[in-house]
């Protein structure tokens, strides 16, 4: 069944554009974390447990469950991102170790096996597991350097000046920004993945797609700005073709490497360390990858390892579009893309005669949002399911034109169904006039400031009452 996207062009103008807006990407919160049983160099037990289980493990070991509750937040959001960065920039492995973190209280943070634990702080650390901190403008989880402050002095967080900030009133935020500088930031609402930022498992060659190359091509073509017998990439974008092959090869030649022109572990953790020395992303003064090089370099698509909301868009198209094209395989919302995610683009792309990459470039997503138009628009209201989407982290006025714009629409249409007062909207796409008489309509019913703007406020206040009203709960 193939859908004419001529006749749909009002709604094609307003979904053409994935990019939501100044999207900002996250870290993906891991699911396990591999600890080392003593000093980085000692003969000891590697033990790998669920990464909720380590944080609350070490908070109870390097904390009092007496403590101001505001103070133990601090802490555990230090314990959180300095694990994260740990993994994050691979600090250990891409040393030649298989672990991920020691529990050396010189080199990292206390984890005891086996060990009881207090289930103040354990309720704490559910209450904001998923969050972390940031510098502003960077991507990877801040090294959060902490001591006790009196035994053990540090330039970072003081554990028993927490307490005394907490008694003086500080808020969690306060305490971090007094010993972290001003220019820090909590990420929230962050997935969990079992997608580490280690070796992915397998190689990367000719013909893969996915973040891990961005990242590889991204490290490859700062390397060359050192070492310019490695020469530079032109198209940092995901995909790996002739020109990362070769720069992969002349990589792996300087550096002593086997020459295959493939990255595998050893060549990954090469490519990790090299970067590293050049950039000093590890450290805690560190360049980082800023967010807006990322965006950047995967402005208009996305890729397998993608964890940004819009993610979640691309999968509700693409289950869309598996109803009616038996050649697209249904997937998972999970605001993770993962390898189900990549095939069943593929699958698309296969389906529409477009290159079969696996990257979801603004081609194929142009192309997946005409089309989706093309059968959203001749269902009514009540015959269009929207899952519970997360908030994309953009502000929508009047004038926006994108699919949040567009689903947006899909719900109130369909709450209007149910409360008269709210006038309907024939979905399309664009931020119009009508568009924002039903916002605020909605923000009077349901006793929210009535802007006519959907924030986060907004729209999760529609999230929820589109829930109820189509589902009969609000459960995600």
């Amino acid at each position: 069944m193939q859908y004419n996207s001529q006749t749909h062009s009002a709604e094609i103008k307003a979904i053409q554009q994935i990019t939501l807006g100044p999207i900002t990407p996250v870290v993906a919160i891991p699911r396990e974390i591999t600890v080392h049983l003593g000093a980085p160099e000692d003969e000891a037990e590697n033990v790998t447990v669920l990464f909720l289980d380590y944080i609350v493990n070490v908070a109870s070991s390097e904390l009092y469950p007496t403590w101001p509750e505001t103070a133990l937040k601090a802490n555990i959001y230090a314990i959180t991102s300095m694990a994260m960065n740990r993994i994050y920039t691979e600090w250990y492995r891409s040393r030649g170790f298989d672990f991920d973190i020691t529990n050396s209280t010189q080199y990292d943070q206390a984890y005891v096996p086996n060990r009881g634990v207090f289930e103040n702080i354990r309720d704490i650390v559910n209450q904001i597991f998923g969050q972390y901190i940031v510098r502003e403008g960077q991507l990877q989880p801040y090294f959060a350097q902490f001591c006790d402050g009196r035994m053990a002095m540090c330039q970072g967080l003081h554990q028993w000046g927490t307490v005394d900030l907490a008694s003086e009133g500080y808020t969690p935020m306060e305490i971090l920004k007094y010993y972290y500088g001003e220019n820090i930031e909590i990420v929230t609402d962050a997935p969990i993945s079992n997608v580490q930022d280690t070796y992915p498992g397998e190689s990367l060659q000719l013909e893969d797609s996915s973040l891990n190359v961005l990242r590889m091509q991204y490290y490859l073509d700062r390397i060359s700005l050192n070492y310019p017998g490695i020469p530079r990439i032109p198209r940092i974008d995901g995909y790996f073709g002739e020109d990362t092959k070769n720069a992969v090869s002349q990589f792996q030649k300087v550096f002593n490497l086997p020459v295959t022109g493939i990255i595998d572990e050893g060549t990954w953790y090469g490519i990790i360390r090299i970067f590293s020395a050049v950039t000093k992303l590890s450290e805690l003064t560190g360049e980082g990858l800023l967010l807006k090089e990322l965006d950047r370099l995967s402005a208009g698509g996305l890729l397998e390892g993608d964890v940004r909301p819009q993610v979640e868009i691309l999968q509700f198209a693409l289950n869309i579009l598996s109803a009616y094209y038996p050649t697209i395989p249904e997937v998972a919302i999970t605001g993770i893309f993962d390898e189900n995610t990549r095939n069943a683009v593929m699958q698309f792309q296969r389906t529409m005669n477009l290159p079969v990459t696996g990257a979801a470039d603004m081609e194929t997503l142009q192309a997946m949002y005409d089309t989706t138009a093309g059968i959203l628009n001749t269902l009514p209201p009540e015959q269009v399911f929207v899952p519970y989407l997360r908030w994309p982290g953009v502000i929508y006025t009047l004038g926006h034109e994108s699919p949040g714009v567009y689903l947006i629409q899909e719900m109130l249409s369909y709450i209007s169904l149910i409360m008269p007062e709210i006038p309907y909207i024939e979905p399309n796409g664009v931020f119009d006039e009508t568009t924002e008489n039903s916002v605020t309509a909605f923000q009077r019913a349901e006793n929210l400031e009535s802007t006519g703007i959907v924030d986060q406020q907004t729209w999760k206040a529609i999230e929820d009452v589109y829930r109820r009203q189509r589902y009969g709960n609000t459960v995600r």
